[in-house]
């Protein structure tokens, strides 16, 4: 007789056995540059908080002000009752910091994709064109569309140009290029200064995830369209909350005529709750400090600059990385989960490992996360274990 269930442990246990597995760990106080883990102060060096804003004071008080005053929850879905005058304030504050004409705040990162992309090419005449390494949030909004699919080698300008060329002789009516704006396994950028002219050239949309660049990349961390001098062209630019603004939620940003559409057609938006005011209230607090507190970013590029160099001066193979996501790539699942459980037990430094189905078989890392908070004397500490722990088990 068939066991409806039995696939669960069989497959859980083959993951245990590849070291394919994730072991939850719990955080036992707020995350910020230290955390404390089963009892321990540990450095953090595996959280998404880069501008250590989630417990920025401005944030949290404006959190408790805004449930205060709106309450706990909003009642609604934005489209019905679930507007408050705050959302408003939020969109127009976001709009205003990527210089375009307007944006729309969805409950997640992972929403907007799931959301938005199927819209924007959704038929069988349609093609959508991915990075290989896109986020796995891209690739489910892609699965979920019916228009024909084309995937392009990693940053591969002449492999995005062909796949547009396949395009044009499909006779596709919509074209939709999707890329991450920084990759998030390997801390590298898309090349959108080239990618850009290749898509005026074919008429396509461009469609930057922007999660891990929000706040990090281009001055004043106003994201990847910033950083190349696009501010306003890039079709659809996405984003969230969750990482260097410290709190939680998505955003896109774009054309008037994109917010009315993405408003008006994706389900994710349209058939989920709206942000209880609390969030809101944090996520509007997010925005200001990033206009009037630049030090953040500038700590967090000079803690990046200092702790990047110094894995590779001591031999670890870091990719090629360019942003606070450093990877310390060890190659093996099982060796990589000994580094990790080492740093943590024996160091006190929490810094986790991915591996398989996040990243390739054969690459797996040690994730490394800057934080604008650390201190130097936390990098020192954090970089002499990697150093002694990393040459006991032969990875340097």
């Amino acid at each position: 007789m068939r066991d409806p269930t039995g696939f669960l442990k069989k497959e859980y246990d083959d993951l245990v056995e590849n070291g394919f597995d994730w072991k939850i760990q719990v955080l036992e106080s707020s995350s910020g540059p230290h955390a404390t883990i089963n009892g321990k102060d540990m450095i953090m060096l595996c959280s998404n908080n880069y501008l250590n804003l989630s417990n920025h004071p401005k944030l949290v008080e404006n959190a408790i002000s805004a449930a205060q005053k709106y309450g706990a929850g909003s009642g609604s879905v934005r489209a019905i009752a679930g507007t408050m005058d705050i959302h408003m304030e939020l969109e127009e504050k976001i709009a205003k910091f990527k210089g375009t004409e307007a944006s729309l705040v969805y409950q997640t990162g992972f929403a907007a994709n799931a959301g938005l992309v199927p819209q924007l090419a959704p038929g069988k005449e349609d093609y959508i064109i991915s990075d290989e390494l896109n986020h796995g949030s891209i690739i489910d909004g892609v699965r979920l569309s019916k228009a024909q699919k084309g995937v392009y080698p990693h940053n591969d300008m002449a492999g995005l140009e062909k796949a547009l060329q396949e395009a044009d002789k499909a006779g596709a009516d919509k074209i939709l290029v999707i890329t991450d704006g920084v990759f998030s396994m390997d801390g590298d950028i898309a090349l959108l200064d080239k990618m850009y002219p290749i898509c005026q050239e074919h008429g396509a949309m461009i469609y930057v995830d922007d999660a891990h660049g929000e706040g990090v990349m281009g001055p004043d961390g106003r994201g990847m369209s910033a950083h190349y001098g696009l501010e306003g062209k890039i079709d659809v630019e996405m984003g969230t909350f969750s990482k260097a603004y410290g709190v939680v939620g998505g955003l896109v940003a774009g054309s008037r005529d994109l917010v009315n559409y993405a408003l008006n057609k994706s389900r994710t938006w349209l058939l989920s709750g709206s942000h209880p005011p609390a969030v809101t209230g944090a996520q509007i607090a997010a925005m200001d400090v990033l206009e009037t507190e630049p030090q953040h970013v500038k700590n967090l590029w000079d803690n990046t600059k200092y702790f990047k160099k110094e894995l590779q001066g001591m031999g670890f193979n870091t990719g090629d990385s360019v942003t606070p996501i450093t990877p310390v790539i060890v190659w093996d699942s099982h060796k990589c989960k000994e580094l990790s459980e080492r740093l943590i037990k024996e160091e006190d430094i929490f810094a986790l490992p991915i591996v398989f189905p996040m990243v390739a078989r054969d690459k797996a890392r040690i994730r490394t996360m800057m934080n604008a908070g650390h201190t130097r004397e936390d990098l020192d500490r954090a970089l002499a274990a990697f150093e002694k722990i990393g040459t006991s088990l032969e990875i340097i």
